[in-house]
């Protein structure tokens, strides 16, 4: 309970998207945990319903002219932008088998070698007739 409290507290910063709608452009400031990018959209959450559940609402990437945010320190967000791609690029890994078919790493057998004793030009018993 105390770090929920905490949480509260704490300044999370805020989000503002500007996005084109059918007939007009909408300028929407949220709080930071309240806007994502996910498959190309922006997920903006605009309420929630009777029963407490979130209401969002999709954006596609190409409607919106820009998102800006404020946050504590640009390094931090950055690191946490690179934390979230590898974290999603291992998940790909994961999920994926990548380089061949199967999983691990699979080289190719080396092929079965058979020496075949030719004999000298002339030695009637080497060779195939």
């Amino acid at each position: 309970m105390v770090d929920e409290d905490l949480e509260l507290e704490r300044d999370i910063g805020e989000a503002t998207i500007v996005y084109d709608e059918p007939d007009e452009t909408v300028r929407k400031s949220v709080p930071n945990e309240h806007i994502a990018y996910f498959q190309d959209h922006w997920i903006i959450k605009t309420g929630e319903d009777d029963e407490g559940r979130d209401i969002v609402r999709r954006v596609p990437a190409q409607r919106v002219h820009y998102v800006e945010r404020t946050v504590d320190e640009f390094a931090e967000e950055v690191e946490t932008l690179v934390d979230q791609v590898q974290s999603f690029a291992s998940d790909l890994r994961t999920k994926i088998p990548v380089g061949g078919s199967g999983g691990g790493e699979s080289e190719q057998p080396e092929p079965h070698r058979i020496d075949v004793d030719r004999g000298e030009p002339g030695e009637s018993e080497n060779r195939l007739e």
